[in-house]
C-alpha cells in the first residue's frame, strides 16, 4: 500500500478519485500533432486527434492563433518541449508551410537533445523517399519559394529535418488505405509508448530493480495461460512502488490496464465492490461508469472487460478481499491477461487460486543510504561530512523505505546541531518500538496550525476534495494553502489530480494513534472521535468536554438513533460535525457556539434552533425540512455562511431566504422536488455554483450580471432567463430546459462550454467559440443557416423534440482560400443524439464527421442514414423507432464499431453483410418486424440479442461465434433449426423463448459453461439432450412447452426448474431480465 485516496470513515463528497490508469506526469501535453491544416485538418488530423483525446491522451491540436507574426510563438514551442511523442502528418503541401518546417525543426532537435522523446511520422498521400530528396514537384516547388524570403541556413535546417524524418519508421497513408484502420494502429502505437515510458520517482526505485525482474519473471509474460502474483510484506516496505514499477514496465504489452488503490480502505464502505467495479470498467473501457450493483458490475466486466487481454494490480487487499466477488470468474479473462495483488497478510493470498506468492523484504544496506541522500540532501550521494549520522539514521529505519523517505524529508537543510537531537531521541525510542516513532519526527516539526490541518485529513478527509476544508481552515486561521504546501514538502500527504487529499495509511494510522494517545482511556477527551461506537458513548452519557473539535457519527441504515441536546451540552469546542441518519430532538440554542461545518445528513429531525451564528458550511442533504423550519431565521444571523447544500430535502416547498448571507458561493438545491418559487441570488456576490436540477424553482431574482465569480448554473425549470446573463463572464455551464419554454433568448456570456436549453426560438450561439456540450429541446424549426461554422470546438451535439424539417439550411461563407459550405454540422463531433423530431423528413449528411464515435437516433422517420459508410471512427450505434428506414447502406464500412442497437425499425428488411466489423462485441436487434435476414461471422462477438423479429429465418455463422457468452434470441417465431452450438465454449446465457417453430437445440449438452437455459413457450421441441454435465447451470426455464416430454440427466444437475407456477421464477426473472427480456 502506498498513498490512501479514500477512508471508508469519510463521508463521501461531491468528489471521488478514478483508479490510476496509469501513473501520469504533470506534463501539459503528451502528443504534439504538426500538419498543414488545408491538407488534413477536416479529414485525417481532426480523426486522429479526437481519437487520441477520447482515450485521455493530453495532444495539442494545431492553434491557428500561435501561427501569426514572424516567429514562432512561445507558446508553441513549450508545447513542443513538452510534449513526450511527436506525430508529424508529412503531406504534400506540408513544406509549403513555413511553420510546419519550424515545428518540424524543433521536433529533431527535441528529438535529438531528450532521449525521452518520440517521433512518429505519417507520410500522408506522399513517399517516403520524396520527402527525404525533396525533389519532386510539390517539395522541390516549395523550398524554391522559400529561398526567395529567408537564408540558406534556415532553409538547409527544415530540409536536414525532413532528410532525417523521412528515414523513420512511420505510417505510408495511400488511397487505399482505409484511414480509420490506419489511425487505430497510430493509436496503439502511442499508448504502447506511453504506458512504457511513464516511471515513479527514481527515489522510489532505489534497490528495486532486481524485485521488479523476480515478480516481472513470476508473471510469465509469454505464456498464454492466465497468471496471478501477490506480493506480501508489512507496511511502508515498498509493495506498491514494486508492483507500480512493474506496472510501468509491461502494461504496454497488453491490450487494456488498471491499477487500482487502496482495495483495503475502499471494502470498508457499504458500496466499496460497486466502487472498485465501476474503477475497473471506467480504467478498462476508458469511460466513466456508473454501475449500480455488484451484479451488474459482473454482467459488465464479463461481457466488456474481460474480452481484453487485460493486466490489473489489486493493491493492499485484506481479508474482505473476494476475487470473484468484484471481477467475476478468473477464467473469464481472455487469454494472457495478468494480475498483481498486493497485501499485508499473506493469508488472504493462499485463498486465490493459483495465485504465485512474492514476498517484499527490506531494503540493503546501501540502498537505504541512498534512497536516504535522495531526501535529506536532495544529490544522488551525500555530502561526504555528513556520512557518518547519515549511516546513524539509516540504521534506526532498519531498511523501512517509508521511515527513510519521511525523516530524510524532515532533516533536508536542517542544522547539524538538530541532527543530532533528533538521533538521540530515537535512539532511546527505538524503531522496534513502531515506525510511528520515525515518522512523528516530521510531524513534531509542523507549526501548531499545521498539526490541526494534518489531523483532520487523517481522522475525516482522506479522499475528499481539499475545498470544503479550505473553508473551515481559513475561517480557524489556519492557513491553508502555507499549511497544506509544507505538508506536501513533508512527505506526509499528497493532492492528487481531482484536488483530493492522498495520504500513505501508515502516516494516517501515525495521525489517528496521535489523537488517541490525547487520552487511551477516555476517549470523549480527545480532540477528535470518529469512531461510532466512541461518539455514541458520549453523547449517550455526555460526556464530552470542549476539547472535542471535530466529532461524526454516522448511523448508515443499520439503526437511526435519538441525538438530544444532552449529549452536545459540553461540546462547546466542536467545529466540525458530521452525524447522518440520527434524529436529533431538545433544544440547541446553546450548544455548538464554534461550530464551523456543519453536517446533518438524512435525518429525520433537526432542531428548529440550532446555532449556525459562526457557520461556514451548512449540509443537511437528504434531511426532513420544512419550510416554517426555524432554523432559517438563524442562517440568517450568521454572515459567515458560504456553502449550503439541501439536495434531496423534499419537504421543502418554497426556497429559504437566505439573501442576508451575502458571503454565499455554492448553494445547491439539487433533488428538492417539490421546492418552487423565485431564489433571490442577486446579493451572492461571490456566488460560484448554483444547482436547482430537479426543483421547481421558476424565478432568478436580482442583478445577476454582477456575481462575475458564477462558473455553472443548472436551472433547469427557469420561465424566463435572468437579465444580466451574458454578462457573466466566468459562466460555463447552463442549463435551462422548463416545460414552457422562455420566449426572449438573450445572448449567451462567450465563456460557455456547455449548454443545455429550451426555447422556441433558436438561440444566438455564433460567438460561443469555446462551446463543447450543447443539448436542444423543443427547439424552434428555423435553424440560423451558418450556426454550424461558428462552433468549431463542439463535441456533444444533442437534438430532442426538434419541429423542423432539416438542421441545416444553406449558406455559403467565403473566405480568402475557399468557400465553406454551411451544409454540415460541425466535423469536431463526437457524439450526435437526435430523438422525437418527428417533422425531420431527412437526417443531415454525416460524412464529414470522420471524429464521430457515438450516434443515436430515437424516434425519428428518415428513411435514410447518408454518410453512414464514412463514420470511420464510430464504436456505438443505436437506431430506434426508425419506422421508415429501410437501409443501414455503409454498415459494413464501420470497422471501429463495437456496439450496434437496431430496434423498432418495421421497414428494415436485412442489415448488410457485417463480417468486416471485427471490433463488435454487442449486436442487439429487437422488434424488426419484416427483418428476414443477418449475415457476418463476428468472432469477436460476446453478446447478441435478438427478440421479436418474427420473420427472421437464419443467422449465418451463428455456430462460428466462438467468443460468445450471451445468446438471447426470443420470440423469432420463424426460425425452425439452429445450427451445433457446442462449439460456444463461453456461452453462459442462452434464451430461445418464444421460438415456437424450433424443434431442436443441438449441442446445448456441451455448453459447459452454461448457467441458464431459458425456452419457455417452445412448443415444438420434443426432447433435450442429457443435461448432466452441465454443471454450472443454475436456471431452467421450460415454461409452456407442452410437447417436452422428458429432460435426460437433470436429477443430476444443482438447479432451479422454473414453470408458471413457480415462486422462484419472480425473483429469478428479475436477476435475469437484462437477458432473458431481450
Amino acid at each position: 500500500m502506498e498513498w490512501n485516496r479514500s477512508d471508508p470513515s469519510s463521508e463521501p463528497d461531491s468528489s471521488s478519485s478514478d483508479s490510476t490508469t496509469r501513473p501520469r506526469p504533470a506534463l501539459k501535453y503528451e502528443v504534439f500533432l504538426s500538419f498543414r491544416g488545408p491538407d488534413v485538418r477536416t479529414t485525417f488530423a481532426d480523426s486522429l486527434y479526437h481519437f487520441l483525446v477520447h482515450s485521455k491522451i493530453r495532444t495539442f491540436y494545431d492553434d491557428e492563433e500561435l501561427r501569426k507574426g514572424d516567429k514562432i510563438a512561445p507558446s508553441l514551442v513549450q508545447a513542443i518541449q513538452e510534449s513526450k511523442i511527436y506525430i508529424p502528418i508529412l503531406s504534400q503541401g506540408y513544406a509549403s508551410s513555413k511553420w510546419c518546417l519550424e515545428e518540424l525543426s524543433l521536433m529533431v532537435e527535441s528529438l535529438n537533445r531528450n532521449q525521452g522523446h518520440i517521433l512518429l511520422p505519417v507520410f500522408y498521400f506522399v513517399e517516403p523517399r520524396d520527402v527525404r530528396r525533396q525533389e519532386r514537384s510539390y517539395y522541390s516547388r516549395a523550398f524554391l519559394q522559400h529561398s526567395r524570403k529567408y537564408d540558406a541556413e534556415t532553409t538547409k535546417e527544415w530540409k536536414e529535418a525532413l532528410q532525417f524524418v523521412g528515414q523513420l519508421k512511420g505510417w505510408h497513408v495511400t488511397e487505399s488505405d482505409r484511414q480509420g484502420a490506419v489511425i487505430d494502429n497510430i493509436f496503439s502505437q502511442v499508448w504502447s509508448h506511453l504506458m512504457g515510458s511513464y516511471k515513479i520517482e527514481t527515489d522510489e526505485l532505489i534497490g528495486i530493480e532486481s524485485r521488479v525482474k523476480e515478480v516481472r519473471d513470476l508473471l510469465d509474460l509469454d505464456g498464454e495461460r492466465l497468471k496471478m502474483v501477490g506480493i506480501h510484506g508489512m507496511g511502508g516496505i515498498g509493495k506498491t512502488t514494486i508492483s507500480k514499477a512493474v506496472y510501468n514496465e509491461v502494461s504496454s504489452r497488453f491490450e487494456r490496464s488498471c491499477f487500482l488503490e487502496d482495495i483495503r480502505e475502499t471494502l470498508l464502505k457499504n458500496d466499496g465492490v460497486v466502487t472498485l467495479q465501476n474503477k475497473i470498467i471506467s480504467s478498462i473501457l476508458r469511460h466513466d461508469s456508473r454501475v449500480g450493483d455488484t451484479s451488474e458490475g459482473i454482467h459488465i466486466i464479463r461481457d466488456k472487460v474481460c474480452k481484453y487481454k487485460v493486466f490489473i494490480v489489486l493493491d493492499d487487499v485484506d481479508e474482505r478481499f473476494e476475487f470473484e466477488k468484484i471481477l467475476g470468474k478468473l477464467q473469464d479473462y481472455f487469454f494472457g491477461s495478468r494480475f498483481i495483488v498486493t497485501t499485508r497478510d499473506k493469508r488472504v493470498l493462499e485463498f486465490l487460486e493459483g495465485c504465485t506468492l512474492f514476498e517484499a523484504k527490506l531494503m540493503s544496506h546501501n540502498d537505504s543510504f541512498k534512497l536516504f541522500g535522495k531526501h535529506a540532501f536532495r544529490m544522488d550521494d551525500p555530502p561526504e561530512e555528513n556520512a557518518d549520522l547519515c549511516e546513524e539514521f539509516v540504521k534506526i529505519a532498519a531498511g523501512l523505505p517509508l521511515a527513510l523517505k519521511v525523516i530524510g524529508s524532515f532533516l533536508f537543510r536542517k542544522e547539524k546541531r538538530i541532527w543530532r537531537e533528533k538521533l538521540e531521541e530515537l535512539k532511546e525510542r527505538p524503531f522496534s518500538n513502531g515506525v510511528h516513532e520515525i515518522l512523528k519526527i516530521s510531524y513534531n516539526d509542523l507549526t501548531s496550525t499545521e498539526k490541526e490541518i494534518f489531523l483532520d485529513i487523517a481522522c475525516f478527509f482522506i479522499g475528499k476534495s481539499k475545498e470544503l476544508p479550505f473553508y473551515m481552515w481559513t475561517d480557524c486561521k489556519f492557513y491553508p494553502e502555507s499549511g497544506v504546501n509544507n505538508l506536501i514538502f513533508k512527505s506526509l500527504i499528497k493532492v492528487n489530480e481531482s484536488n483530493e487529499f492522498e495520504m500513505h495509511d501508515l502516516i494516517k494510522d501515525l495521525g489517528r494513534a496521535i489523537v488517541q494517545a490525547e487520552n487511551i482511556q477516555q476517549p470523549w477527551k480527545r480532540s477528535r472521535i470518529w469512531s461510532n461506537d466512541e461518539a455514541l458513548d458520549m453523547l449517550e452519557n455526555g460526556q464530552g468536554n470542549d476539547k472535542v473539535e471535530a466529532l461524526r457519527i454516522d448511523m448508515g441504515d443499520r439503526d437511526v438513533r435519538k441525538l438530544t441536546e444532552e449529549g452536545f451540552r459540553k461540546l462547546s469546542g466542536v467545529r466540525f460535525l458530521q452525524v447522518r441518519h440520527c434524529n436529533m430532538t431538545g433544544d440547541f440554542s446553546k450548544m455548538l457556539p464554534n461550530t464551523l461545518w456543519l453536517q446533518l445528513r438524512f435525518c429525520r429531525s433537526i432542531p428548529d434552533d440550532v446555532n449556525l451564528k459562526k457557520v461556514a458550511i451548512l449540509d443537511l442533504k437528504g434531511s426532513y425540512l420544512r419550510d416554517d423550519w426555524r432554523g432559517w431565521q438563524r442562517a440568517k444571523e450568521g454572515k459567515k455562511l458560504k456553502v449550503v447544500n439541501l439536495e434531496g430535502c423534499s419537504g421543502l416547498v418554497k426556497a429559504p431566504d437566505l439573501s442576508s448571507c451575502r458571503g454565499l458561493e455554492v448553494i445547491n438545491v439539487e433533488g428538492c422536488y417539490y421546492m418552487g418559487g423565485e431564489l433571490h441570488i442577486g446579493n451572492f456576490k461571490n456566488l460560484k455554483r448554483l444547482s436547482l436540477l430537479g426543483s421547481k424553482i421558476s424565478a432568478l431574482k436580482g442583478d445577476i450580471g454582477m456575481l462575475q465569480d458564477l462558473t455553472e448554473i443548472d436551472a433547469p425549470n427557469l420561465k424566463e432567463f435572468p437579465a444580466g446573463i451574458g454578462d457573466l463572464r466566468s459562466l460555463e455551464i447552463l442549463r435551462v430546459t422548463p416545460a414552457d419554454a422562455p420566449i426572449s433568448v438573450p445572448a449567451f456570456p462567450t465563456s460557455l462550454k456547455q449548454l443545455t436549453i429550451s426555447t422556441p426560438r433558436f438561440p444566438n450561439l455564433l460567438e460561443l467559440k469555446d462551446l463543447e456540450e450543447l443539448c436542444l429541446e423543443r427547439c424552434a424549426p428555423e435553424i440560423p443557416g451558418d450556426i454550424w461554422l461558428h462552433l468549431t470546438k463542439l463535441k456533444i451535439l444533442t437534438v430532442s423534440f426538434f419541429r423542423g424539417k432539416s438542421l441545416l439550411m444553406q449558406v455559403e461563407q467565403s473566405t480568402a482560400e475557399s468557400t465553406i459550405s454551411g451544409t454540415s454540422i460541425p466535423s469536431s463531433l463526437n457524439s450526435l443524439a437526435l430523438s422525437c423530431c418527428f417533422e425531420l423528413e431527412t437526417l443531415p449528411n454525416l460524412v464529414n464527421l470522420s471524429n464521430l464515435t457515438q450516434l443515436r437516433l430515437e424516434l425519428v422517420l428518415v428513411d435514410e442514414i447518408r454518410g453512414l459508410g464514412e463514420l470511420g471512427m464510430l464504436e456505438t450505434l443505436q437506431v430506434s423507432s426508425a419506422q421508415n428506414l429501410k437501409s443501414l447502406d455503409g454498415l459494413q464500412n464501420l470497422v471501429l464499431l463495437q456496439q450496434l442497437t437496431v430496434e423498432h425499425c418495421g421497414a428494415l428488411e436485412k442489415l448488410p453483410c457485417i463480417a468486416n466489423l471485427t471490433k463488435l462485441n454487442t449486436l442487439v436487434i429487437r422488434s424488426c418486424r419484416i427483418l428476414f435476414e443477418i449475415q457476418g461471422q463476428l468472432k469477436n462477438l460476446k453478446v447478441l440479442i435478438i427478440r421479436g423479429c418474427t420473420q427472421l429465418m437464419e443467422i449465418t455463422g451463428l455456430e462460428s461465434l466462438e467468443s460468445l457468452q450471451v445468446l438471447a434470441m426470443s420470440s423469432c417465431e420463424s426460425i425452425y433449426e439452429l445450427p451445433d452450438l457446442s462449439h460456444l465454449e463461453h456461452l453462459r446465457y442462452l434464451n430461445i423463448s418464444g421460438c415456437m417453430q424450433l424443434t431442436q437445440v443441438m449441442g446445448v449438452e456441451r455448453l459447459g459453461s452454461l448457467e441458464v437455459l431459458a425456452m419457455s413457450q417452445c412448443k415444438s421441441i420434443i426432447e433435450l439432450p442429457d443435461l448432466s454435465a452441465l454443471k454450472n447451470m443454475t436456471h431452467l426455464d421450460i415454461r409452456e412447452c407442452s410437447q417436452l416430454i422428458g429432460i435426460i440427466g437433470l436429477h443430476k444437475l444443482q438447479c432451479t426448474i422454473l414453470g408458471v407456477h413457480d415462486p422462484a421464477f419472480i425473483s429469478y426473472w428479475k436477476t435475469h431480465e437484462m437477458y432473458l427480456n431481450m
